[in-house]
């Protein structure tokens, strides 16, 4: 299904008037305004293929029905996410989930939607079908080389697809690790984990990044061979310059100062990108900025701030993607409602006086600090979000022309009740 331009053009003129109203009040208070309009326009968010179906639970799963059957109807759903919010211009692909088949036809597809590929993600957390050896005890990790060798020739199949697609990089979580004590050696462990990783960074393209993604627990609850931010920091340290630390926003222990750990990966020229959710308890995968919207703007003024301090390009040098599961909601509004959370932070820590702000903090004005980043973030930007996404030529709400054009509906007639997207 694809929005036609006339289509978004009476639905933007039904809610012009208020829209003008609000931003006209919102914008006289900002003498930056077009500054921070740009950087809205030009700051793109990766959706992830994984994401376009249901979710689920060790309990069950509820389809939402017309769910894609292929990688091509995944493309057609993330550019109709795109079409609407003009936010969501990059896919993150998962193999084997969505193995390119016709690489040619599959990266036309993309620019017809105005799409690029953004982080590549491999999976050794799982075994496919007619795997030779299981990963059962771990994959790099694993005591026999054979399983850590299949592992990483994986990887490698991994960056193949990639440049086919001209992304350029690759994301590399692992499950790797131990259920309980005495299992593992935990030095010999983190040693095959590296060995393995050399031999993929190795065969890296010249202009490609490596992500290490860590996580505290889950699927083994005693140890995680990449469990935090230090242990990942490590392994991209001795990696080389091409190798870098990705943060997924669940995958802390409970109060992390998850800002803190990418103002110090940022001072470190380490940190490589994101995977936003939210979270009540653990790596729950919930709509962005539903729990915890201060935190996420707290983790946007620290990225804006290590940025700037480096030269950086907010929207290009590190990489921006959504990893969320769900398991209640129509997966595209749950995207929407994300992508449009991660937009609202982001002009909000924008929108921070750093000047006042490092003056208060060199003279420990404590109270002035605060007041400076709950000013930012108590201002209502929506608006601003909005008329961004109106001058990119998207909708000025996108989930109410999502429900009044029954997109769902229409998915449902076309691919049926019952279709359930790969991968999940």
């Amino acid at each position: 299904m694809e929005i036609q331009t006339s289509i978004l053009e009476e639905h933007n003129k039904k809610w012009l008037s208020n829209h003008a109203r609000k931003f006209e009040q919102v914008s006289d208070e900002m003498a930056n305004v077009e500054s921070i309009l740009s950087k809205l326009i030009a700051f793109q968010i990766a959706i992830p293929s994984w994401a376009l179906g249901t979710g689920g639970t060790r309990f069950g799963r509820f389809p939402t029905g017309g769910e894609p059957r292929n990688l091509e109807e995944k493309i057609e759903d993330i550019g109709l996410i795109h079409a609407l919010n003009k936010s969501s211009g990059a896919v993150s692909l998962h193999i084997p989930w969505d193995i390119p088949e016709k690489p040619k036809h599959i990266k036309a597809l993309a620019v017809h939607h105005g799409l690029i590929f953004d982080a590549m993600n491999s999976n050794t957390f799982q075994d496919q079908k007619d795997q030779k050896l299981s990963y059962k005890f771990g994959s790099l990790q694993h005591v026999n080389r054979a399983v850590r060798d299949q592992a990483i020739a994986h990887n490698l199949d991994v960056i193949a697809h990639g440049q086919e697609l001209g992304s350029k990089s690759i994301t590399v979580w692992l499950a790797d690790g131990s259920c309980f004590p005495g299992q593992l050696n935990f030095r010999r462990a983190f040693q095959n984990t590296l060995e393995s990783l050399e031999q993929i960074y190795a065969k890296l393209p010249s202009d490609w990044k490596m992500l290490i993604e860590y996580k505290a627990f889950e699927p083994n609850f005693y140890s995680t061979t990449v469990g935090d931010w230090g242990q990942s920091l490590l392994y991209t340290s001795k990696l080389g310059s091409k190798a870098f630390t990705l943060v997924d926003l669940g995958h802390h222990l409970p109060n992390s100062n998850i800002e803190q750990i990418v103002s110090l990966l940022l001072m470190e020229s380490k940190l490589g990108g994101f995977h936003f959710n939210d979270s009540k308890y653990g790596d729950d995968d919930l709509t962005v900025g539903s729990i915890r919207p201060y935190q996420l703007f707290l983790i946007f003024n620290e990225l804006i701030e290590g940025m700037d301090a480096k030269g950086m390009n907010h929207a290009n040098d590190l990489a921006w993607m959504i990893d969320a599961s769900h398991n209640v909601k129509d997966p595209l509004e749950d995207l929407l409602q994300s992508v449009e959370a991660i937009k609202i932070a982001y002009a909000q820590a924008l929108l921070v006086d750093r000047k006042t702000l490092e003056e208060a903090q060199s003279v420990n004005d404590v109270t002035r600090a605060q007041e400076i980043l709950q000013h930012a973030f108590r201002t209502d930007v929506r608006s601003l979000v909005a008329e961004a996404r109106l001058r990119a030529n998207g909708a000025l709400h996108p989930i109410n022309l999502f429900r009044d054009l029954s997109v769902r509906s229409e998915l449902i007639k076309s691919r049926g009740l019952k279709t359930m997207a790969t991968g999940l």
